[in-house]
């Protein structure tokens, strides 16, 4: 495992919510690790990444870590590419996933700040007739509701074509994405309950799209990514299934211990405003404590942003977990909370954590869905790990 050193200067801070080291042998033996040695925080993040590559078998893991001091840390373990054994690029381009979603919410919460959007008004009201089902209706559903998951809408990544297979070279319109939500019933009444759902997150992109008249992608870019100095994150154009920058490959296992197939080349059109984004763990650390920080919204809606509801334990995403508009809210093991969002998608995986006093961690793996069934709690043992030490 690599660790880089960065000035404080240098500072940058699911689809679902939630490959082997048998296939890393069979291309050429063992997993490298090249780390420099760290202490405290840094001493965490180097064992916690070997285990992640040795025992959890992800072919490469990725972090960056923020100190309260401002100081940024790089780190890798594992290869690249399983096929040519190639380094980890320091501080590579992933997949961000579900990370779309603090992005959106962000555009969104701005647009109530300036008077375009009421948070507890109907979505009926940006988009009239447009959500309507068995047990569904615009105009019960409030914006809030879908940004904190609470509006009861099925989620469409349930009924969409396997996103893993031929389906994954194939664009997908965000109205096509809402219409196969929309085609099953709800999960509850709106405001009833909590349930993760990727649908609501379409439907915010969509009241972007018709709040401001451009397209979801200009205004990511403009209010948030160009806003916060983010050089290495930027939402993928309709037909682009690469990754653009130094990144490693993205595997996916059918399921824990199945051999692990390259699926770094994907249409993410399926994300959109729930999952598209590509960018790095610094971009990542810096995106979110930005946003904390109160850069990117004011006062009044990054109070709302911080509002949280609590989400069942059935959900499987961590005990003690609450989520905000776009955001979660995690207890750390040496007290206080972090908060961040996570993100998933065929090939990588990311958990981000950054608390109040300005420590942040964020830590990528280069396979989903994972190779060992301990991984993904390994992933989110090194977040608390690092942000604790």
């Amino acid at each position: 495992m690599r660790r880089v050193r960065v000035s404080a200067s240098g500072r940058r801070r699911v689809i679902a919510m939630g490959a082997v080291m048998a296939a890393a042998l069979a291309v050429g033996g063992a997993l490298p690790s090249s780390a420099t040695r760290a202490d405290g925080s840094g001493d965490a993040v180097r064992k916690g990444l070997d285990r992640l590559v040795h025992e959890d078998r992800y072919p490469a893991a990725l972090a960056s870590t923020v100190g309260r001091d401002g100081r940024v840390h790089h780190f890798t373990a594992g290869v690249a590419d399983l096929r040519t054994g190639a380094k980890v690029p320091v501080d590579g381009q992933v997949r961000a996933g579900s990370n779309t979603k603090a992005f959106t919410a962000t555009v969104v919460l701005q647009l109530a700040g300036e008077g375009k959007v009421a948070l507890d008004a109907p979505i009926e009201r940006y988009l009239p007739g447009l959500v309507r089902g068995e047990g569904i209706d615009g105009r019960r559903i409030t914006v809030r509701q879908l940004l904190q998951h609470t509006s009861g809408l099925p989620d469409y990544t349930d009924f969409i074509a396997d996103p893993t297979g031929t389906a994954r070279h194939t664009y997908v319109r965000p109205r096509a994405l809402l219409d196969t939500a929309l085609a099953h019933k709800a999960v509850f009444a709106p405001g009833t309950s909590w349930a993760y759902s990727n649908t609501n997150y379409v439907l915010a992109g969509l009241l972007i799209e018709k709040v401001t008249g451009r397209p979801l992608a200009e205004q990511l870019t403009r209010r948030v990514i160009d806003r916060t100095g983010l050089r290495h994150t930027y939402f993928p154009g309709v037909g682009d299934e690469g990754i653009r920058e130094a990144h490693p490959q993205g595997y996916f296992a059918a399921k824990p211990g199945r051999p692990l197939e390259s699926i770094t080349e994907l249409d993410p059109s399926w994300g959109w405003a729930a999952g598209q984004v590509i960018s790095t763990p610094s971009d990542l650390n810096r995106f979110f404590t930005a946003l904390l920080d109160g850069e990117l919204l004011e006062p009044a809606q990054l109070a709302q942003m911080r509002t949280t509801v609590k989400v069942p334990e059935s959900a499987g995403i961590g005990p003690g977990v609450r989520y905000g508009l776009g955001v979660t809210s995690a207890p750390l093991s040496c007290g206080g909370r972090s908060w961040g969002h996570g993100g998933d998608i065929p090939g990588y995986a990311t958990r981000t954590g950054v608390t109040d006093d300005g420590r942040a961690v964020t830590v990528a793996v280069t396979a989903d869905g994972p190779p060992t069934e301990q991984g993904p709690g390994d992933v989110l043992a090194l977040l608390d790990a690092a942000l604790c030490s």
